[in-house]
């Protein structure tokens, strides 16, 4: 393995960095403006905040300087940029671009970390590629002298991408993203009620003109009965499928129907499919009362999730070790999530690879979209699919194997989503399936029924465990449970849950010798607040904890003007203690004293 740099070996010490903002605005900018600024400082370097985007490296003036520690104080919160965005003709340019460059060499600055869309990262490429001849052109000017060309003969650029959509080709995640999908899912579950209450069917459109990944992960994050997107548009006579599937859902004593689209959603003719056209279509044939919600700028509003938070932190630190290390030779690059790393890539072959998939949509190569799109998408894709329509009991392979489900430990929200999911693949796969109610306890009781398609339906939103749990150990009942395993003839175990999930798997392993009921597969689904579970990165549940977290933290800055104290307190076992990837593990006890 080579030798890795750490930043603690790097120093910015006599360079400057300019961050900037573009294009569309995303929750999550302020939390990468100010890792980078911090991440600068802390190296030594200057960083200069480029207020209004690419509008402001032309202008120049005072719409570029120089800024502190405290001035990115309390913005990690807060939505939108502080440091604006606008669109700008003139740095398309070449005029504008020579503007720009004049003003970034007066104040030394030859690092640029822009965060936008993939045409914002595009023009910060050509801007590099341009540099030294716009440098030469100020000097034949006489704005700047030869010294200045020599000094900084180079231009450094590191993009992150900041878009609610997630249309960026080579990360898993873009800045917003998650915070949009926080709003989209909040308004869904608004809608449920109501809808369940009068028996509606709401159709919602969602942002998303070129990329379908907001409409296709909140249909599946809430269960939708249909979601139309561009990347993947519904086949010929899809109008019959549609109210098929709908009315099926309906016989099987659903009392409301949800449909996701996104804005850009097209048939397989590349021809529009509006919001509009899908109730009238409803309304006509099946005569349904249909509501359309159309959720607009709210997806861009408000607080940024602890994920987006997070995220656009990690980003921004690994955006100025880019700058760096970079060198005359370093390719312009652009953070990425892959996994749970932030990782750098190529810039150009990102944004080539983004812009493809709109060629290959026009072309009407529709898999090839989705490929394009990535591995993530795809999975989220094909996840939809089998979890959103029940095959007909004719397609169903028969396999005879029976297969248990029960959740153990402490309730995390996620929970019944994870059931419901092992329980419709398990159907799909031909399996019978078992749910098992109030943990190792309840199997030992004999606590054991067969579960159905239907019994699972909308279990997504559903917070808790509607199975049940405990955190009893199996260590004491392992006859009992054994039998119980013996008399149902269960043939796989499905465990979800925390910690005492993981050592009541490890308890059933090691009895094997003694019991052969336990020589079955057995699996666990990490599932806890705590985060606590060796082997993974994320357990079901610890987003929404933290999530819940960082709302109490912002509403306390909203009682900064009155006399109240509050505090939040999270008390754990010595197995107990709270973990997320990138934040020390310690136990925390927040103290908010407001003023």
């Amino acid at each position: 393995m080579p030798d890795k740099k750490f930043f603690e070996n790097l120093s910015g010490a006599g360079k400057a960095i300019g961050v900037l903002t573009s294009g569309g605005d995303a929750q999550g900018m302020n939390a990468a403006v100010r890792a980078v600024v911090r991440m600068g400082i802390y190296v030594e370097a200057k960083v200069y905040f480029i207020y209004e985007g690419y509008q402001g490296l032309v202008d120049g003036g005072d719409n570029i300087a120089e800024v502190s520690w405290e001035s990115v104080s309390s913005i990690l919160q807060v939505g939108g940029t502080v440091i604006g965005s606008a669109r700008c003709k003139a740095f398309r340019t070449r005029e504008g671009r020579l503007k720009a460059a004049c003003n970034l060499v007066k104040r030394g600055i030859t690092n640029l970390c822009v965060i936008g869309g993939d045409g914002s990262l595009t023009g910060a490429n050509l801007f590099r590629e341009e540099w030294s001849g716009l440098l030469d052109e100020l000097a034949q000017k006489g704005e700047i002298d030869d010294e200045a060309v020599k000094k900084y003969a180079y231009l450094n650029i590191v993009g992150m991408v900041g878009s609610i959509d997630n249309d960026f080709c080579g990360t898993d995640m873009t800045i917003g993203t998650d915070s949009a999908l926080h709003r989209i899912i909040e308004v869904v579950d608004a809608i449920m009620t109501t809808a369940q209450s009068h028996q509606r069917t709401f159709v919602l459109e969602v942002m998303g003109r070129h990329c379908g990944y907001l409409a296709l992960v909140s249909a599946l994050a809430c269960g939708a009965d249909w979601v139309f997107i561009p990347e993947y548009p519904p086949e010929q006579g899809w109008e019959d499928q549609l109210c098929t599937r709908l009315s099926e859902n309906r016989a099987r004593k659903k009392r409301l129907n949800i449909i996701i689209v996104a804005e850009g959603a097209i048939d397989c003719h590349n021809k529009p499919i509006t919001s509009e056209q899908i109730k009238e279509l409803v309304v006509q044939r099946l005569g349904y009362d249909t509501r359309v919600t159309i959720l607009g700028h709210v997806q861009r509003g408000g607080t940024p999730s602890a994920f987006d938070r997070i995220l656009a932190s990690r980003m921004g630190v690994e955006a100025v070790l880019a700058l760096l290390e970079a060198t005359p030779k370093t390719p312009a690059c652009v953070v990425s999530l892959s996994g749970n790393q932030a990782v750098r890539l190529p810039l150009m072959e990102c944004v080539q690879m983004t812009q493809e998939v709109q060629k290959v949509m026009d072309g009407r190569r529709f898999l090839e979209a989705v490929q394009l799109r990535g591995r993530s998408f795809e999975n989220n894709l094909n996840t939809y699919k089998l979890l959103s329509s029940k095959k007909s009991s004719g397609e169903l392979p028969k396999t005879n194997f029976n297969v248990a489900v029960l959740n153990v430990g402490a309730p995390a929200a996620g929970m019944n989503a994870a059931v419901r999911s092992a329980v419709r693949i398990g159907i799909t796969e031909g399996h019978n399936m078992f749910a098992v109610t109030d943990g190792f306890e309840g199997f030992a009781k004999g606590q054991i029924k067969e579960i159905s398609w239907g019994d699972v339906g909308g279990w997504t939103g559903q917070g808790g465990s509607i199975l049940g749990t405990k955190r009893t150990l199996p260590g004491k009942l392992l006859n009992m449970i054994a039998e119980k395993i013996r008399a149902n003839n269960i043939n796989a175990l499905l465990i979800i849950g925390g910690f005492e999930a993981y050592l009541g798997l490890l308890e059933l392993s090691a009895a094997r010798e003694t019991y052969e009921e336990f020589c079955i597969p057995m699996v666990m689904v990490p599932a806890t607040v705590s985060n606590n579970v060796p082997g993974s990165d994320f357990s079901i549940g610890a987003d929404t904890a933290l999530n819940t977290i960082t709302d109490v933290s912002f509403f306390s800055l909203e009682c900064m003007f009155t006399n109240t104290v509050i505090w939040v307190s999270f008390e754990h076992g010595p197995n107990q203690r709270l973990h997320w990837p990138g934040i020390p593990q310690t136990m925390i006890t927040l103290q908010i004293k407001c003023k």
